[in-house]
């Protein structure tokens, strides 16, 4: 089993940034991946990127691409997701999630934090 914390979540205003961190623990050597999701109140769970452990490699939701940037601490476990140039519509709860291979639809992902909510004010 792999466990997910998500910690930083809060409430920017628009223009702002904000950063958030994920931090693993348990039996990662299992996970490949890290990847980073957002749901809205009535909306469905979204894309937002993922980040392999190894080389570190990105990938971004194009609403995101050129504002937010993924990175990660292989000693320290922890994966981050550097939000800037915030939106009202990035309001959210973001989820951190890892899986053994890269998907842009949550169901492919094996493990979930608990979510950390991000409420940016116009």
């Amino acid at each position: 089993q792999v466990q997910l914390v998500e910690s930083g979540g809060g409430e920017p205003q628009a223009g702002g940034s904000l950063r958030l961190s994920c931090a693993a623990s348990g039996r990662t050597f299992t996970t490949t991946y890290m990847g980073w999701f957002r749901q809205a109140p009535g909306k469905e769970r979204e894309f937002v990127g993922t980040i392999s452990w190894s080389a570190g490699t990105t990938n971004y939701a194009d609403s995101v691409k050129g504002r937010f940037t993924i990175s990660r601490d292989r000693a320290k476990n922890t994966v981050y997701l550097q939000m800037n140039t915030l939106k009202p519509e990035d309001t959210a709860v973001y989820y951190c999630a890892a899986s053994t291979s890269v998907s842009v639809s949550p169901r492919n992902w094996n493990y979930w934090g608990q979510g950390t909510q991000v409420t940016v004010s116009s």
